[in-house]
Parts: structure tokens; C-alpha cells; sequence
């Protein structure tokens, strides 16, 4: 018979915070510990729809028939939520821009295709106020069509079709942007603890020193902010954050001005009334708001009376209309500063004629001011700036042209490489920016290839560290880098510190002739020459495991590559190598796990590969931190074994460098750096490390250790990826 324990009288039978964020975490009493969750998101027991591929099911889609309906969408107003001038094109192109604007270069992280939009803290920043209603207006379609069109591709789309409704020629519509159901916690946004906070510059009068990867100027932005720098007007400080922030989001001068321009060239902004009688954003809303956020109740908030930004107005003359208004009414008219009804900053036109104002969001009856930002300011203000609107304005074709590529690059350029776009909008055009590779031939024969390989003289170490060099700039967050390609033989990766410059070229003109006579490209031998070395030591180490190869990668020119671009994926630090570039406030660990977060790694795969490479001495340079073997080049669980072996204690000797001493002898055995003790010190690393340290688990170390590796390789063949 079971017990039952009455509860006292009064007292709540839940243990309050084991349910919520109220309760103090692992975290929270350890700040200083390595937060391993950022390996651990996005898990299947998280997703409804695990197993479901659809990349697949979007192939299925009635693709005009979404289209047919979006346009319908567009004119629909809904009574809840009014369209401005009965049209949701400029509310849906927000919506979209927002979604797709947080994309940075730098770690490639942000964008929109990941629906990431749907979910704090994006769902909650006051730049992104009331796009929560788009997302409503957009359900009824989304219902419609189910798994077969997910939300981050609805909600890009639903902008590229608003400006198609206006009267744009768009460039082209790619789908393939597969849902995440959990927000992201691999995404720095800010050290601030307050919207709006700017604690992002070592010196806030330096605006070129915003910390990296960030790119918006305030916590809580897109960009910058439209009132000015901090919210003091003045438009010529402004054109600097702007070029910082839109450089920093992969975009140059012209495609900053199409962009600025284009965005504003329909829709309006919102202050035509009081923000402090809003309510929360969404995640801080009651219950019964059913999460929606800035409601108000109060009085009237909808339609010519919503709030958004406290900005008030349009900055054309037609807001539904593509054209050139922005350009006519920016250069031709002076413009005074003045405050919007809900107290914001913007400029007014010192002198308009009537026919030139836009009609009332409500009432076409009614002729109201056209107003703009400091950011549109800036625009006329800087030099260069001004050169390129003066061009735009004279040749609206032009105009039209560079706002619907650089639109198409804003809204694709997380995607990766053109191979992974889907559905029948895909421009044939390839651009620069999507790193483009030629196909290569799958054809050749590998085991003659390997025969080569393994005759050329080149080391085991030197095979298996070039493959690696050329793999590890995969990242996931905007699937950029790799492998395939080859491009670790042209600048700049050539010259990186990381791939060590005099190495690489000794192997790559040994490898070369190799590709040649067997007619592979380059790209394929140098993947090749590390599964003939890892091979090597999977046999070494007792074991008869195959290394999975599957050849068709292609080798990119000069042509082909945006050296600048790919400046920002030079690796500052490889634990698994055991390399810092140098000393950083970031410590090696933390540097480790951001480097395994974008391959696409999981904890336990990052714990194989690091002792892994540790065992064939694969260590940047031949330094032997870490190499706790005295076998190296086989594929041993020796890093484990001895890693934790209490025969041996761990003495600091600067302040990344330890020593690994005898405790019977106190002689020095190895010595190691942080990133191989923090899988003796940090528990769930540990436990990992313990399991392949049993004596039981030394072939399942080998083909784990393989598993990952062909992970790493093949990581960016998205030709050979489930369909």
C-alpha cells in the first residue's frame, strides 16, 4: 500500500521554481562554470516533427498557390489589426527585414533562417514591436499549407511577395529554411541587462569600436537607431554606425543605401500616441494576451493610433507603391527636426506642396506630413551616401535592380551555398556571396588515389592536420566554410596563422600532382590524404574500421572567392589542435566549445575528436600539450586513460599550461593546456571522457572518433545531404 503525506494547510505541493526560470540553476550558482547547453539545444526531444525532412515535403508545395494566397493576404485587413491604406505590404517587409536582419558576418550567426523570429528574447525586442501581429495575420496560411512550408520560410517570403504587390520586379524567392522549436542560446546579442542599454563599446565616443560579432548599435536593435546616435539626433554620426553595422552585416555602401532606401520607400512608422500606455512585450505579457505583447488598453491602439517605433508617418508620397518617392522627396526638399506625437525624434519637410503628402493611413480624405528618420538623413548628409542616392534617384531602374539583389542577399545570405536552395524562384544566376564551387568529378578512382597518397611520403600528422585545417571552417550558422572547395590553397586561408602557411604549401605541392593524374580535384585528395592517415592509425591502434569517403567535391578559383568575405572565418583558436592565436579575455575552453557549436558538433563528439587528435599528435606546430601518449599517431583512448588517472596531479605553469606530474616520482610526464584539462575538471566532460577511458570502449573510442570525423568532412556536401 502506498503512503500518502498530507500537504500542510496552506502550503503549494510544487517545488516552486523546478518549473520555471524562478529557480536558481547550475549556472547560477557557478557563473564561472563551462555552460556546455550551447551543444546541447535544438534536441530532438524538443522537436514535434523529429524525423520529418522537409526538405523533402517543401518540394510538394503548391508554391503559386502560396503565392496567390500571400497576395490575397496582403490587401485583407483584418479589424484587429488594420492594414495602413488597407495594405500589409509595409507591416509584412518589416516583419521579413527584421526576421533576416540580424544575420552578422563575423560568426555568421542571426538571420532568418531558422523561424528564430517566433521565440524570445527576437519575439520580445523593442525594435521588433508589434511584428507579433504579423506573424498572426500570417497563421491562416500557415495552417493551410502545415509542414509543408515552414515559418522561417512564410515569414521571408511574406516580404518578398509585399514588395511584388507593390510593384517590384523581385530577384528571386528561395525555399528551404528549416523551423527550430526552442530558442537560440548560441547567439551572443549583447552583454546588456536592459533594452536599449549600449554597453557594447570599450569607448562609446569610438563607433568603430563596437565589441564583435556584434553589429546593432543597442541592445534590442536591428540596426541603429533611427532617432540617432544614443537618441540624439545627428545624421552625420549616424552614417558611421550605419556603415559599421551594415559592413558588419555584409553589405557595402551601395547595397546600404538600396536597402535604406528601398525599405522606406514603403509603409510607414508608428507614434500617433503615448508608448507608456502599452503593455509588455510578449514574454512579459499576462497569460491572457495569449502572446501577443504591446497591447493596449487603454485607448485606442490600432490603425492611424498604434505605436511601434514613436516615430510617426510615411516617407513617400505612395506607401504602397514601389517607385522612386523616397529619392524625390529626401533630395528635394530641406527638412527641420521635430517630435512625433509619442515624443520621438524625426525631421519634417520645411515646405511641401499638398498634392505631395501621403494621404492618412485611414482616411484618403485626409493629406498628412511625410516625415524621416536621422538614418534616412544620413543618407543626404554623407558624402558618399548622397553620391550613390543622386544615382539611384537619376536612373530608378538602376534603383529598382540593386534594392531587389541586395534584397534577395539580406533575406538568403544565412542559406549557405545555391545547392541548398529549393523551389521554382531560384535565380540561375551565381553570386559572389554564395560562395560558389564548380562541381567536381565523382568519377575518379579512390583507391588509386589513396595508393598515391600513402606513397607520397607525406606523414600521417601531415595528412591528417591539412584535412582538418580545410574542414574546420564549416560553420552551421550561416553554413559558410569547409571543405569542398579547396580554398585552403587560395588567399586568404593560405596565409592564416592557424593552417601554419609553410606547412600547407610543402603538402599541397605534394598533394597537387596527386589530383592531377588521377584527375580528382584538390579539394577531394586533401579530404582523401586524411583518411589515408587516420586509417593508418585505426590500424595502428589494433583495429579494422574503413574511413567513409564519398568524392564529388569541386575546387573553387580566385573567381569564385570573396577574399574579404572569408576573411571572418579565419579561426582565432582550435582546441582541437590546441593553438590560441593568442591570449584572449575569452577563455580557450569557451573559444573550444563556440568552435564545435558552429561545426555542428555535440558534446560527446567534440570530447572523441579532441582526444582523438591528441592521440595522433595532431597538435598545431607539433607542440605535445595534451598528447598524453606514448603512441602517438595511433588511434588510441590513451588521452582519456591517462587524463584521468589519479596517479598523476596537475600543476599550473602560466596561465594556460600545466604540468602533468608522477605523484610517486613528482616528475613531469606532459604537460597540457586548459583545453584538455577541462575534461578532467568539468563534470559532464569528464563523464564523457570516462567512458571512452573504460577499458571496454577502446573500439567504440575508434569508430566514434571516425563517426565524428566524417561528420567534420562532409559537413558542407550538401549535394550528397538527405534530399
Amino acid at each position: 500500500m502506498n503512503a500518502v503525506f498530507p500537504t500542510p494547510s496552506g502550503k503549494c505541493p510544487v517545488a516552486h521554481g523546478a518549473q520555471t526560470a524562478t529557480g536558481a540553476g547550475v549556472m547560477d550558482w557557478w557563473p564561472k562554470a563551462l555552460n556546455l547547453d550551447i551543444l546541447h539545444q535544438h534536441d530532438s526531444k524538443v522537436n514535434p516533427l523529429s524525423g520529418f525532412n522537409y526538405r523533402k515535403a517543401v518540394r510538394t508545395l503548391d508554391h503559386e498557390a502560396v503565392r496567390r494566397d500571400l497576395h490575397a493576404l496582403m490587401t485583407d485587413s483584418q479589424p484587429w489589426w488594420p492594414a495602413d491604406w488597407g495594405h500589409y505590404g509595409g507591416l509584412m517587409i518589416r516583419m521579413s527585414w527584421h526576421a533576416a536582419g540580424t544575420y552578422r558576418m563575423a560568426d555568421g550567426r542571426g538571420g532568418g533562417g531558422t523561424g528564430n523570429h517566433r521565440f524570445a528574447p527576437l519575439a520580445s525586442w523593442p525594435d521588433n514591436a508589434n511584428l507579433d501581429k504579423a506573424r498572426r495575420l500570417l497563421w491562416p496560411i500557415k495552417k493551410k499549407y502545415g509542414n509543408a512550408l515552414s515559418w522561417a520560410d512564410l515569414m521571408i517570403l511574406a516580404g518578398t511577395i509585399a514588395y511584388e504587390s507593390m510593384g517590384l520586379k523581385t530577384f528571386g524567392f528561395a525555399f528551404g529554411r528549416q523551423d527550430i522549436w526552442h530558442p537560440e542560446k548560441d547567439v551572443y546579442w549583447g552583454a546588456e541587462k536592459e533594452w536599449l542599454g549600449s554597453e557594447r563599446y570599450p569607448s562609446v565616443d569610438d563607433r568603430a569600436s563596437l565589441d564583435n560579432p556584434l553589429a546593432a548599435v543597442q541592445m534590442g536593435l536591428i540596426y541603429v537607431n533611427p532617432q540617432g546616435v544614443m537618441g540624439q539626433p545627428d545624421p552625420q554620426r549616424t552614417a558611421h554606425d550605419i556603415r559599421v553595422t551594415f559592413a558588419r552585416m555584409a553589405m557595402n555602401d551601395e547595397e546600404t543605401v538600396a536597402l535604406t532606401a528601398g525599405g522606406h520607400t514603403v509603409g510607414k512608422a508608428h507614434g500617433n500616441g503615448r508608448a507608456e500606455v502599452l503593455g509588455p512585450e510578449p514574454d512579459g505579457a499576462g497569460i491572457e494576451e495569449q502572446g501577443l505583447g504591446w497591447m493596449n488598453h487603454v485607448a485606442r491602439g490600432i490603425g492611424r493610433d498604434t505605436v511601434t517605433s514613436g516615430i510617426e508617418g510615411a516617407w513617400t508620397t505612395h506607401p504602397t507603391k514601389w517607385d522612386n518617392g523616397y529619392f524625390h522627396l529626401l533630395l528635394n526638399h530641406d527638412w527641420q527636426l521635430v517630435k512625433s506625437p509619442a515624443g520621438a525624434w524625426q525631421y519634417e519637410p520645411v515646405d511641401i506642396r499638398e498634392e505631395d503628402k501621403p494621404v492618412d493611413a485611414e482616411n484618403p480624405a485626409l493629406r498628412v506630413m511625410p516625415m524621416m528618420t536621422d538614418a534616412d538623413m544620413a543618407m543626404k548628409v554623407d558624402p558618399e551616401y548622397r553620391r550613390i542616392s543622386e544615382h539611384y534617384y537619376a536612373n530608378p531602374d538602376a534603383f529598382s535592380d540593386a534594392f531587389a539583389r541586395a534584397w534577395f542577399k539580406l533575406t538568403h545570405r544565412d542559406m549557405g551555398p545555391k545547392v541548398r536552395y529549393l523551389g521554382p524562384w531560384v535565380p540561375q544566376e551565381d553570386l559572389i556571396w554564395q560562395d560558389p564551387v564548380p562541381a567536381g568529378n565523382a568519377g575518379f578512382d579512390v583507391a588509386a588515389a589513396k595508393a598515391k597518397i600513402a606513397a607520397s611520403g607525406l606523414s600521417q600528422t601531415d595528412m591528417i592536420a591539412t584535412a582538418w585545417d580545410s574542414a574546420r571552417t564549416f560553420r552551421g550558422s550561416d553554413m559558410r566554410g569547409g571543405a569542398n572547395g579547396a580554398r585552403i590553397r587560395l588567399a586568404p586561408q593560405k596565409d592564416w596563422e592557424g593552417n601554419e602557411p609553410a606547412r600547407l604549401a610543402r603538402v599541397l605541392a605534394v598533394l597537387e600532382p596527386i589530383a592531377k593524374a588521377v584527375n580528382a580535384s584538390l579539394a577531394d585528395i586533401i579530404v582523401l590524404a586524411g583518411v589515408v592517415g587516420l586509417e593508418q592509425a585505426v590500424k595502428a591502434a589494433g583495429f579494422d574500421i574503413a574511413v567513409p569517403f564519398t568524392p564529388g567535391r569541386g575546387d573553387a578559383t580566385d573567381a569564385h572567392t570573396d577574399a574579404d568575405s572569408f576573411s571572418v572565418l579565419e579561426p582565432v583558436a582550435d582546441g582541437f589542435r590546441n593553438w590560441l592565436k593568442q591570449d584572449y579575455v575569452v577563455s580557450p575552453e569557451e573559444l573550444l566549445l563556440d568552435r564545435a557549436q558552429l561545426m555542428g558538433l555535440t558534446a560527446h563528439e567534440m570530447t572523441c575528436l579532441v582526444g582523438g587528435m591528441r592521440a595522433l599528435g595532431a597538435n598545431h606546430g607539433g607542440t605535445k600539450h595534451g598528447v598524453f601518449t606514448d603512441r602517438a599517431g595511433a588511434l588510441t583512448t590513451d588521452y582519456f586513460v591517462n587524463l584521468t588517472d589519479m596517479a598523476y596531479s596537475w600543476v599550473p605553469k602560466g596561465e594556460n599550461l600545466y604540468d602533468i606530474v608522477e605523484r610517486g616520482t613528482g616528475r613531469t610526464k606532459w604537460t597540457a593546456t586548459r583545453v584538455d584539462l577541462v575534461f578532467g575538471s568539468n563534470s559532464v566532460l569528464r563523464a564523457y571522457a570516462e567512458v571512452y577511458a573504460q577499458d571496454d570502449n577502446r573500439e567504440k573510442f575508434a569508430r566514434d572518433f571516425v563517426a565524428a570525423w566524417t561528420k567534420v568532412m562532409d559537413a558542407d556536401r550538401f549535394d550528397i545531404a538527405s534530399a
